[in-house]
């Protein structure tokens, strides 16, 4: 066993319906980022010089936290366990394509989406220079205009428009039989449901919406959605639509179990509701955002640039086995090579765990677990499978200028045409071998329940099954009522996340999970700031203010963890700034009402059973 200095180690590269829906080199790099990473940043403090931080992880948490410590002038080291940063944001190359000079064909875990109420994970985007961009990459995102929520079996396809209201509600009609009237003027228009149905989920969202922060922790944090909305007791269109729709197809978990806590107040609320009426986005943000280019390009790898060109040294290829506690303090952080080898261990003075929970618990010893129980919490806390396939396409099959959400489709499939929105690249052109000009992205996250090709789930099939399962899903979605989108012909290839392994055998794995939000995760949720006074957490499962598993999450969780570690430093360097989801003024008196009743033991006032 051999002990290293962080500072010394060596990185390597191996609309409207009614009135509701009314890169350059280094050291361009480097220049760029003196004068867009420091704007607004306080001079590094004088306690930061010559301290060293550990950043366990360079997907999105580690790397938000790197760029902070960085700016605020920390010397940060970052140990990835693949061969390139981003984690499960990152874009990969798909292997044995790319010839006469283009770049290989773009892979990637699934496709990465922005809604318009990210706002921590912009404002760091804004701070990553790019060349020409006077926003930096966060000019790279296009706005995704309509969302289709396509259903098998002849049933109407429903196309939903997502640009944000041109007249949002003025402060005085944002009131709850507005909201109610435009939640059923939405329902009417889009859906099928039967008037009593939709009237009942309208009610359901008033009670949530005007329940205080009290009720929500402790009443609909423990109350499945499925519950929550009585979904067991109403149509299956109502089911589908709003049950397992907006749960099981966007967030991996199923509405049976679902907080109702997370998917009320992140997916209804911030991401449809708020985000429809303009309030608390990113600044003109629509409610939908992608990338115009593969995320490592448009993102990931201007980033990496950023980031070393202010002196953070990166690590690859390079697994942590155990973060070593003694004496009250973590005293160094043992490691390997991702494909074994010789175990060494690295110091620094602050050690930031920014792992996904499924890997960052299996580090923590029994010593650490001791000084911190949150951290033995941690346990409990689930993840599930929600992986991509991408198909890359003879033609441009754009569908629709937004998202797929094929709502009929057992394994809960979503989609994307991507080559649409990256502007300025020619699919043919730039990547493959010239043959492709498309790329639809799909993602599969039921992976329990039987297709419809072999009736077998998705953990049971081999690749090649999974392959042809999830095009026979999309097809069923989308080549129906007289239309044919996609044909066997139009397919050349797919790429599936080499991190999924075992498929078709008797122990499939995937080393790439999503935390997931049953009932009752909010309280297994650890704080940024440990018992340790220089350990430090990071990742999507930290408790935030965003609550759900998403970039947005884990750049929040990085803020936090970083103001923590400043805050033990007692540094006097700028903290990071938070954003909180929005909270409309005009429901607070409503909020302030139900607490005194939840603390009364009463119901919300317009929970009527």
């Amino acid at each position: 066993m051999t002990t290293e200095h962080a500072q010394h180690s060596q990185g390597h590269v191996g609309h409207s319906r009614r009135r509701f829906l009314a890169a350059a080199g280094g050291v361009a790099a480097g220049g760029a980022a003196a004068a867009l990473g420091t704007a607004g940043r306080a001079a590094a403090a004088p306690g930061a010089a010559g301290k060293r931080v550990a950043v366990l992880g360079g997907g999105v948490s580690g790397l938000s936290a790197a760029h902070e410590l960085a700016e605020r002038g920390y010397a940060v080291t970052v140990y990835e366990y693949y061969d390139a940063l981003g984690g499960k944001a990152r874009s990969m190359d798909v292997p044995g394509t790319g010839t006469e000079g283009r770049r290989p064909l773009p892979g990637e875990h699934g496709f990465r989406f922005f809604p318009g109420f990210y706002r921590n994970l912009p404002d760091t985007m804004r701070r990553i220079p790019v060349p020409g961009n006077p926003g930096g990459v966060r000019d790279n995102l296009r706005s995704g205009t309509e969302a289709l929520f396509a259903r098998g079996a002849g049933r109407p396809d429903l196309h939903f428009p997502l640009r944000r209201a041109t007249t949002p509600p003025a402060p005085g009609d944002l009131t709850p039989s507005w909201i109610r009237d435009q939640i059923l003027s939405v329902l009417d228009l889009g859906t099928r449901l039967p008037a009593h149905e939709a009237a009942y989920f309208a009610d359901r969202l008033l009670v949530h919406l005007t329940s205080c922060d009290a009720r929500r922790e402790g009443q609909w944090e423990q109350v499945a959605w499925w519950d929550f909305i009585r979904a067991g007791e109403m149509s299956r269109e109502y089911q589908v639509l709003l049950g397992i729709g907006q749960t099981r197809n966007l967030v991996a978990t199923r509405a049976e179990i679902a907080s109702t806590r997370t998917v009320g107040r992140v997916i209804i609320e911030a991401l449809l509701l708020w985000g429809l009426l303009g309030r608390g986005m990113d600044g003109d943000a629509d409610v939908d955002r992608v990338l115009n280019a593969p995320t490592s390009e448009a993102w990931i790898d201007p980033w990496e640039r950023y980031l070393r060109s202010r002196g953070v040294e990166f690590v690859l290829g390079t697994e942590v086995r155990e973060v070593v506690y003694e004496a009250g303090r973590v005293t160094g952080v043992r490691l390997r090579g991702r494909e074994g080898g010789a175990e060494r261990t690295v110091t620094a003075d602050h050690y930031v765990s920014a792992l996904p929970v499924e890997h960052a618990r299996a580090t923590w010893g029994r010593a650490l677990r001791a000084a911190d129980p949150q951290l033995g919490r941690c346990d409990a806390l689930k993840t599930d499978w929600m992986t991509g396939v991408m198909f890359y396409l003879r033609t441009p099959t754009p569908v629709v200028h937004g998202h797929i959400n094929c709502m009929d489709s057992p394994w809960a499939v979503t989609a994307i045409g991507q080559a649409q929105f990256w502007d300025g690249r020619d699919f043919a052109r730039d990547y493959g071998d010239g043959q492709a000009h498309d790329c639809l992205s799909a993602i599969v996250s039921e992976w329990d329940k039987p297709g419809i090709l072999y009736g077998k789930t998705a953990r049971e099939c081999t690749r090649e099954e999974i392959v042809a399962e999830l095009w026979a899903q999309l097809k069923d979605g989308l080549n129906d009522s007289g239309k044919t989108t996609l044909t066997d012909g139009d397919r050349l290839g797919w790429f599936m996340d080499p991190a999924v392994t075992g498929l078709g055998g008797p122990d499939p794995r995937n080393r790439e999970q999503l935390l997931i939000h049953p009932t009752g995760t909010l309280y297994n949720r650890p704080s940024a700031k440990t018992a340790v006074p220089n350990f430090f957490l990071a990742g999507d499962y930290v408790r935030t203010d965003v609550d759900l598993a998403t970039m947005e999450g884990a750049n929040e969780s990085a803020r936090r963890a970083v103001n923590a570690l400043l805050d033990a430093d007692n540094s006097d360097a700028e903290r990071c700034r938070l954003w909180e989801l929005f909270r409309p003024p005009e429901l607070e008196p409503l909020k302030r009402l139900d607490e005194v009743r939840y603390r009364l033991g009463l119901p919300n006032t317009f929970d009527l059973g």
